[in-house]
């Protein structure tokens, strides 16, 4: 990604990951693969559809939920 405004893209991403790792990753000791999979998952999950927004305190609106 060596293009002229390409960090815009990466900055998207990173925040997503970001929240992955502080708010489940960290908190949490995973027992195996498959247990972290699913525990991840099901919180990406919650950031896509059931999380509130964080300047409007309403949930985010996702057609996943």
């Amino acid at each position: 990604m060596n293009g002229k405004g390409a960090w815009c893209d990466n900055v998207i991403v990173e925040r997503i990951w970001r929240s992955v790792k502080y708010q489940e990753v960290y908190l949490r000791a995973y027992d195996s693969l498959a247990e972290s999979r699913a525990l991840i998952g099901r919180y990406l999950v919650f950031y896509n559809c059931k999380r509130l927004h964080s300047s409007l305190d309403t949930p985010t609106t996702a057609s996943c939920c």
